[in-house]
This record gives structure tokens, C-alpha cells and sequence, in this order.
């Protein structure tokens, strides 16, 4: 065993003259240990949400969308776009209508976005699945029916058993300075069958209708404002996303789940790393205790230090038990700080002690979502140990080194 090491380790766990080296010396690894747990419960509970909006967004997005670059609508019906609905890892090609339209239901008016699919719509998302009420059901025989928003719902005050439909009102085409109001405006009606909750931005804006619907409301026949792809499982997202953008090139973007709400992800990832900045800080704060604790055993340690230079000691040995010494601190408090953070994280995710709030609540969640990540753990680790090995390289060089000159004169 390296001697430097070996000396160290006895100066950590050995009782010192100075009962105060050991309390500070406690102190400084549960300083430590309590900044590592904060950082991963932290960033745990970042992770957590991100993967919570994920999954929720997930329910609603495709796995790619394809959009004009300029423009709003374009023809779908073409030999590329046949291209693409015959590529093996497209397991599911929807066209879509989506704009904006006036929704009204007695004497209560909303503005909202009127999104019409094609009848495979609900195998290409889990919108099924994030239903509160009723049904995901666009036909019935000759019958249309739409599937609305929570936050629609309730700002319109309907539900699922309506006298009378819910009216949608549209400006038409090249009618923009008419002075005959209702001449300007193509007019729908339609009732629920079913009510979904995915995001509060998405109940609150969209009505669901079959493709049909939106083409003669928005008067667009042939044309759609966007094209949806669901891929087969093992499927390569950016393989695919590659080859689309090559097949039809400058013209169309083609975004993946992250590019069709990048400015989300991107704010939450910038909050990830700035409350890491922030613990990190206030850890670096909490590691000042080893320079103090290393100090006061430098000074404590003297007549060791001087029976080690007697025996030919060299000054890189001595400073090596010291440094060795305050980054042992700092070894321990991470080691610990991960076990225990990473015990409360999986507590968390187990059995969801911490409530997001009490009975009666209604988020989607009841508990603080939580996701381990060990790419996460590592990066906390290790941060903490190049803080303690600064916070012990600080003292070893400028004090102990002083110190050392002096015992040679």
C-alpha cells in the first residue's frame, strides 16, 4: 500500500489531540455528503419531470411531423410522399387540417385549434389512453364526432351529453373585407365523444375531428398543413428523419418529438443545470470545512511531521498524506451522499412519500416524479471529488508547504 495513503487513512479514522479536528473533520464529510444528496435528489427530480412531459407529450406527438418550411398547406399525393408512405420503418402515414377557429356552445366562445386526422389517427398515438371521459371515436356509421380538450370542456362548460352540438366557426377564403358577417364565416357543428388530458397548453387548445371534417370547414380538398409518421419499433427516429429530409428536401423540415417542442425542452434542461450550478456553489461553500480541518491537522501533526522528515521523509511524501488526507473527506462524503441520495430516489420512486398535494388534488401525478440517471450520478461523483481535492490542494500547498520550509531552517 502507498505509504502517503496509508498514513492518511490513519490520520482520518485516529483520534487527534485536539478533540476539535474531529468535529470539524465530521462536519466536513457531512457537509459533503449532504451536498451530494442534494444535487441528486435535484437533478432526480429534474429528470423526473422531463420524462413525465415526455411521456405525456408522447400520448399526443408522432414520432416525426413534416411541415411546409414556407407556406401553410401543400398536396401530400405525389410520387415522393408515396415514397415515404412505402418506406419499411413507416408503420403509420397520417395527413392533417390543423388551424385556428371559433368554438361556441350556447352563450360561451372559445378560440381554439381545430386539428382534423385521418381514421388511423388513435394507432398512431396513445391519445386513447389519456382519455377522462368517454371515448377516442371520430366515426359511427355516417356519424362524425370530435374529441376535445379537458381545458376546452370546461371553458366551454360541456361534457359528453349535449342537446346541442358545439358550433365552430371559421373565416372563409378570400373573404377577409366582407361586410356581411355572417357571409364571411364557414360554420360547423359537431358533438364530443370523449374528452382527453395530456398537458394544460394541449387541453386548452385542441379539438380533435376527422379529416373530412376539417378539409370542408377549412375548405382545403386536396391539400394538408402537415403529414404524421409513426415508426415501427427498433426503428433509428434519426436514421429515418435523415433519409425523409434527403427524399424531399429544402422545401419541408421534418422535426422529431424534441424538435416539435424544442423551446420546452431546451428551458428545462437550462433549469436542470442551473439548479446543478447552484448546489454545486453552495458545495463548494460546504468544503471551506476541509481547509479548515486540514489546516488545524497540519498543525496538530507537527512533531509526526518532523519524525518523518528525521527518517528521510522528502516534502512530496508529507504533502501527499495531507492532500490524501482532505480528498478522503471528500471520497467519503460523495460515497456516502450517493448511497443515501440514491436510496431516497428510489424510495421516492417506489413508494411516492413526498405528495405534489394533499386529497383532493387534481395534477395528473399525486407524487414528485423522480428518475434516476447515471450519467447524472457519475458527473455528481465526480464533481465532488475535484471539489475536495481542490478544497485539500489549497491548504497542503500554501500552508503545509510554508510550514515544511520552515522545519528545514
Amino acid at each position: 500500500m502507498n505509504l502517503s495513503f496509508y498514513i492518511a487513512k490513519r490520520y482520518l479514522f485516529s483520534k487527534k489531540r485536539t478533540n476539535l479536528i474531529n468535529i470539524i473533520s465530521a462536519i466536513s464529510v457531512a457537509g459533503m455528503a449532504i451536498g451530494t444528496i442534494g444535487l441528486i435528489i435535484g437533478l432526480s427530480v429534474f429528470n423526473g419531470f422531463d420524462n413525465l412531459i415526455k411521456s405525456l407529450f408522447s400520448s399526443f406527438d408522432p414520432d416525426l411531423k413534416i411541415t411546409l418550411v414556407e407556406g401553410k398547406s401543400f398536396d401530400a399525393n405525389n410520387p415522393v410522399f408515396n415514397q415515404v408512405r412505402q418506406m419499411k420503418d413507416v408503420l403509420f402515414f397520417s395527413e392533417v387540417v390543423e388551424d385556428n377557429a371559433l368554438l361556441r356552445y350556447e352563450n360561451r366562445q372559445v378560440l381554439a385549434t381545430i386539428k382534423g386526422v385521418s381514421d388511423d389517427y388513435s394507432q398512431m398515438t396513445g391519445l386513447d389512453t389519456m382519455m377522462m371521459d368517454g371515448t377516442f371515436k371520430l366515426k359511427d356509421a355516417d356519424k362524425l364526432y370530435a374529441v376535445i380538450g379537458q381545458g376546452i370542456a370546461i371553458n366551454l362548460s360541456v361534457g359528453l351529453s349535449l342537446f346541442n352540438p358545439i358550433s365552430i366557426y371559421v373565416p372563409k377564403k378570400g373573404r377577409g373585407s366582407a361586410t356581411a358577417v355572417a357571409g364571411s364565416f364557414n360554420q360547423g357543428s359537431i358533438y364530443p365523444s370523449g374528452i382527453f388530458s395530456v398537458q394544460q397548453e394541449l387541453d386548452s387548445k385542441y379539438m380533435i375531428v376527422p379529416l373530412s371534417f376539417a378539409r370542408k370547414l377549412f375548405e382545403m380538398a386536396d391539400k394538408v398543413n402537415s403529414v404524421e409518421l409513426k415508426l415501427r419499433n427498433g426503428a433509428s427516429v434519426r436514421k429515418v428523419q435523415e433519409e425523409i429530409s434527403a427524399m424531399l428536401g429544402n422545401r419541408f423540415k421534418v422535426k422529431n418529438r424534441y424538435q416539435q417542442h424544442d423551446y420546452l425542452y431546451k428551458t428545462m434542461q437550462g433549469e436542470k443545470y442551473a439548479v446543478y450550478l447552484i448546489l454545486i456553489l453552495i458545495l463548494i461553500i460546504a468544503s471551506f470545512n476541509i481547509v479548515g480541518s486540514l489546516t488545524m491537522l497540519i498543525i496538530d501533526k507537527k512533531e509526526d511531521i518532523a519524525v518523518l522528515q528525521s527518517m528521510g521523509a522528502d516534502k512530496s511524501l508529507i504533502r501527499n498524506i495531507f492532500l490524501f488526507e482532505g480528498w478522503s473527506v471528500s471520497l467519503l462524503g460523495a460515497v456516502i451522499g450517493t448511497v443515501i441520495g440514491v436510496a431516497i430516489c428510489q424510495l421516492q420512486i417506489t413508494y411516492g412519500l413526498v405528495k405534489l398535494q394533499g386529497d383532493g388534488g387534481s395534477f395528473i401525478i399525486d407524487a414528485y416524479p423522480m428518475k434516476i440517471v447515471t450519467p447524472d450520478i457519475m458527473l455528481i461523483f465526480f464533481s465532488v471529488l475535484l471539489i475536495g481535492f481542490l478544497a485539500a490542494w489549497l491548504p497542503v500547498k500554501y500552508i503545509s508547504g510554508k510550514f515544511l520550509q520552515d522545519e528545514v531552517h
